[in-house]
């Protein structure tokens, strides 16, 4: 599962990231980033360019877009086969941005679990695999552009964390992710892969970040367990 992320990097290094792409001129940094809140995602609308989408996927056929905050993620293994995900998975696919995500921890004791920051050795930005969107509450109202992020089985890394880790595409796989062309299931899922271990790290961090209210740099510093 993730259930939080950072994406702290200004509009100009995510430039470098996404050359090409169309960015706002400036992006407020964020380090506590909670479900249902608005993301930056760039969707397969061949318009390439940042979005803002709430996160937590409302399908269209929605009666109750409360819906939205049980789909926060979905499991790769079964997007093909999920009504709520498998029509969006052929049409309706986006890059997340993200530099940095949290995950918490179980202890072999009873302690509460231990909140960890995971992002890449180089501190550079990335791009979670997502799916998206476009719910129409009435004809009159405005629709709602929601999303979802990926999840697949740990790498070695996260496997000492957690069982599941959000999808991280490689920037190679960015154009095939967001041909904006309906695609076969199998031609996307070799994309949908563990990231490499040795190009990412972890360490834990306050308690802080268990409440999506805290969204300050204090959320990021490392602590001693």
């Amino acid at each position: 599962m993730c259930g939080r992320f950072t994406l702290k990097t200004d509009a100009k290094t995510l430039t470098n990231m996404l050359p090409g792409f169309e960015l706002p001129d400036q992006l407020s940094p964020r380090y506590n980033i909670a479900p249902s809140q608005e993301i930056a995602v760039v969707p397969n609308t061949g318009d390439r360019a940042v979005e803002f989408f709430r996160w937590g996927l409302i399908p269209g056929w929605a009666k109750d877009p409360s819906i939205g905050n049980r789909m926060i993620n979905a499991r790769s293994e079964t997007l093909a086969e999920k009504p709520s995900f498998r029509t969006a998975y052929r049409r309706r696919r986006c890059l997340i941005l993200a530099d940095g995500f949290y995950e918490w921890k179980k202890e072999a004791d009873s302690k509460p679990k231990t909140p960890m920051y995971i992002h890449l050795k180089s501190g550079a930005p990335f791009a979670f695999a997502g799916l998206w969107e476009s719910w129409q509450p009435a004809r009159d109202e405005e629709a709602v552009h929601s999303c979802t992020i990926i999840t697949t089985t740990p790498n070695t890394l996260m496997g000492g964390i957690h069982n599941r880790m959000p999808v991280i595409l490689s920037q190679a796989a960015y154009d095939a992710w967001l041909d904006p062309r309906e695609q076969e299931p199998e031609a996307l899922a070799a994309l949908l892969v563990p990231y490499a271990t040795e190009e990412m790290t972890a360490y834990s961090v306050s308690r802080l970040v268990n409440r999506p209210t805290n969204d300050s740099p204090e959320c990021i510093v490392p602590v001693e367990v």
